[in-house]
């Protein structure tokens, strides 16, 4: 039993908390290790300049639960370092491999990348400490990033909500908030699978198009550098405009806590599948549930880089990390939101029980409190 951290208790954990600060590196970070019944944790690294100690529990205790939901040998962690990730290049060496230095000895950790992080941070983080996931190729990696590990998984995710919620996938509309890693391939995705993107944000806007954006041009346009609300193929709009683009299926691929009682009244969306962790606070969720609205939940929904990292760690191939996703996706999504109808509850309650009875399974085989 875990006592007396933010005033939190829980017989899963957190096992660790390590505060991370080096004066003359300007290094300032955190890392919670979760719960490691199922194996060493495997968690990303977040850099951003508002990272909070709570934002790392939360998400590693998300990570726990993605873990666990998806059937891997690993615990959950998380690490969050407090700076700009558009620092200067060598400037952002230096703060990665002295955050590397520093969890040398923290061997319950697995770091992958994460919001602010990718692979040549992973790199640099292996180089330091020889462990770390989601490398570069030319070190024997598979780069989730790269290959869209997350985007494909939650395209997958949205073609069993869509079958369980009576809409076809292919011409269902897609709005989706975010366009980095996460978000620009899982439009690839969508839109190879019919469905039509009709907004997309990123933090300098949004971009709305009724009759579909053209998502290749702008993948092309955004690799560019410019924002998306430049792009001269639809209409542009503040970035909060996102939250109310009406829609078939709407995923937030950014930030925590974007969908908040402040604006939950304004999504206009049938069925919502969480690319980012815990974008989405637990009033809002509630409240989309009260209306009827499905929703597939972070951690089952945005599993595919967790589930790509785990086949790395294990030695195994880019095609068996792609064919690994899309199997445990497609069964976990099934699993929860079928759980979810015949319990009468939401999909986040029925996709926690889940995981936190393999968890806690895990942890009777194991010298856990």
């Amino acid at each position: 039993m875990k006592r007396g951290w933010l005033g939190f208790e829980d017989r899963l954990g957190p096992e660790q908390v390590v505060h991370l600060w080096h004066e003359a590196l300007g290094l300032e970070a955190v890392v919670v290790v979760d719960n490691t019944a199922c194996g060493v944790a495997v968690g990303g690294v977040r850099m951003a300049p508002d990272v909070t100690l709570e934002e790392c529990f939360r998400l590693a205790r998300a990570m726990t639960f993605k873990n666990a939901a998806a059937g891997l040998r690993h615990g959950g962690g998380k690490a969050v370092i407090r700076a700009d990730p558009a620092m200067p290049p060598a400037e952002k060496e230096r703060l990665v491999r002295g955050f590397a230095r520093a969890i040398r000895d923290l061997a319950s950790y697995v770091p992958g990348p994460d919001m602010g992080t990718d692979e040549v941070a992973m790199a640099w983080i292996r180089d330091e400490i020889g462990r770390a996931v989601g490398l570069p190729r030319e070190i024997g990696g598979i780069p989730l990033d790269e290959i869209g590990a997350t985007g494909l998984g939650l395209a997958v995710a949205c073609e069993v909500a869509c079958r369980h919620a009576g809409i076809p996938l292919a011409g269902a509309r897609v709005a989706i908030q975010g366009f980095g890693a996460v978000g620009r391939h899982a439009a690839r995705h969508l839109a190879e699978r019919g469905c039509r993107i009709v907004a997309v944000s990123d933090s300098r806007g949004t971009i709305a198009n009724e009759a579909g954006v053209d998502v290749p041009a702008l993948l092309a346009h955004k690799a560019a550098g410019r924002p998306v609300a430049s792009f001269s193929g639809g209409r542009a709009e503040p970035a909060e405009a996102i939250v109310a683009v009406p829609c078939e299926i709407w995923i937030p691929a950014a930030r925590p806590d974007v969908v908040h009682e402040g604006n939950v009244d304004r999504l206009q969306a049938r069925i919502v599948v969480s690319g980012a962790n815990i974008p989405i606070t637990a009033a809002a969720e509630a409240a989309l549930h009260a209306r009827g609205v499905l929703q597939v939940p972070d951690f089952i929904a945005n599993a595919g880089g967790v589930i790509c990292a785990a086949v790395e760690f294990a030695g195994g191939s880019e095609r068996a990390a792609l064919e690994t996703i899309v199997e445990k996706i497609r069964a976990n999504t099934e699993a929860v939101l079928a759980r979810a109808r015949e319990d009468g509850v939401a999909p986040r309650a029925a996709a926690e029980a889940l995981a936190r009875e393999r968890v806690l399974r895990a942890m009777r085989l194991r010298r856990f409190g």
